[in-house]
């Protein structure tokens, strides 16, 4: 195991930009592991803010606001992308920032991430800028039938409109109500996957297993690891994200969302440098989770084993279950024994806002998928519809699938770290 040039070791204070439900998590993690936690978001009354030691109040474009938070902290990260330039720039130029300024700006526009993927030969589907209505039109008279993504902003399927024909342009555009945008060609997809990778200063990495996801009208509905999916595509989305990460130079974590379409091709959908909604079920079923591993990461720490330990699986909890005439019931999901409920303490319950999610571990996929399903639908009120699931004979995961998990958490690129000191 090789040791950090300089680590941030416990005692130390991590701060955090953005107080989310995700910079909340990570600080559990850093208090867990004895750090200090500080965090700048908008909110005074963040999520993070129940366990930050200092809670900065500013916007996130706010230079001055985000220095002053470096200047307390012996290292700073962030749990969302959408950060001004000027003020990452002033948390790098007094205190290590993980990930730094140049990764985060070509994540933070989806024109330059796709641009960036495809430059670096990286497997992205056809796809167009567009800066005006014209360009969408032009891009549908070339590409066929499409998604129209603002370039910055828009998260669980928002600042997004479907466009079939090159008339529907000018309406697209105005739902996006965007200055820039991606156009993106509709493809036959089969499922959606995500791969989160840990990488340190030094360049070693690690590799959590694929986990597959399930949306509804653009927000994740449930996600499960390791995926059931062909032992190959799991291999080429490992490879994928382990090269994204190394060539942006990432130091944290990256999740990479990837679309398989129908006849198995691995193609990237977007890029998150922070921990990633998918890998909830990390915290329960495998040996690290996702948020202490981010700690470990950034502090230059070695890293913890991303090995699944168990099957896991986790269902978002939205606002709308708290907007219905009954209330949620915590009592009735937690009546499944494998069920873990995790509520993020926002005080205002909003429709399509993640409040919370409930987890399951299992021997297998299909278990733990089964679990959190029944969980879920015990805990939303009886006026809400039932989770969706699928066909329970598409769950059951290749033997070869979970038997290379296995085999490689010993010592493959799976679970051990790749790569060294350069």
């Amino acid at each position: 195991m090789t040791r950090g040039a300089n680590p941030v070791l416990p005692g130390s204070t991590i701060g955090i930009l953005g107080g989310g439900q995700l910079g909340r998590m990570t600080g559990m993690a850093a208090l867990s592991m004895g750090y200090t936690v500080h965090v700048l978001d908008p909110d005074p009354q963040c999520a993070a803010g129940a366990i930050a030691a200092r809670v900065v109040t500013a916007p996130f474009d706010d230079a001055a606001a985000a220095a002053d938070l470096a200047s307390s902290c012996q290292v700073v990260t962030l749990e969302i992308e959408q950060i001004g330039r000027a003020a990452l720039d002033a948390v790098a130029e007094r205190t290590p920032m993980r990930p730094g300024p140049h990764p985060v700006w070509i994540i933070q526009d989806r024109v330059r991430q796709k641009e960036w993927l495809a430059a670096h030969r990286f497997p992205v589907g056809p796809f167009r800028a567009a800066l005006e209505a014209k360009d969408v039109a032009n891009a549908v008279r070339s590409l066929g039938a499409c998604i129209v993504k603002s370039s910055h902003g828009g998260y669980d399927g928002r600042g997004q409109a479907h466009v079939e024909r090159e008339d529907d342009a000018a309406n697209a555009w105005a739902a996006v109500g965007a200055r820039s945008a991606v156009v993106e060609q509709r493809l036959e997809l089969a499922y959606e996957v995500s791969v989160l990778v840990a990488r340190r200063p030094g360049g070693q990495m690690a590799v959590y297993p694929p986990a597959r996801n399930h949306h509804a009208r653009g927000v994740l509905t449930w996600s499960v690891l390791p995926a059931p999916v062909p032992a190959a595509v799991g291999r080429e989305a490992a490879e994928i994200a382990l090269g994204i990460a190394e060539e942006l130079d990432v130091v944290g974590l990256l999740a990479v969302e990837m679309f398989v379409t129908t006849d198995d091709r691995v193609l990237v959908n977007e890029l998150a440098p922070r921990p990633h909604n998918t890998y909830h079920a990390s915290e329960r079923a495998c040996a690290t989770s996702q948020f202490e591993q981010l700690v470990r990461a950034v502090c230059d720490l070695p890293l913890g084993a991303p090995a699944p330990l168990a099957a896991g699986a986790i269902a978002n909890l939205l606002g709308d279950l708290w907007l219905a005439p009954e209330p949620p019931s915590a009592v009735d999901a937690l009546s499944e024994p494998a069920a873990r409920l995790h509520l993020y303490g926002k005080r205002e319950a909003r429709g399509g806002r993640k409040m919370g999610h409930l987890s399951a571990t299992g021997a297998s996929p299909d278990e733990a998928l089964r679990r959190v399903w029944d969980a879920y639908d015990r805990f939303k009120p009886a006026s809400a519809p039932p989770i969706e699931r699928m066909d329970p004979s598409t769950l059951h995961a290749p033997r070869s699938t979970l038997g290379i998990l296995a085999e490689r958490s010993e010592g493959g690129a799976w679970s051990a770290e790749r790569g060294g000191e350069r």
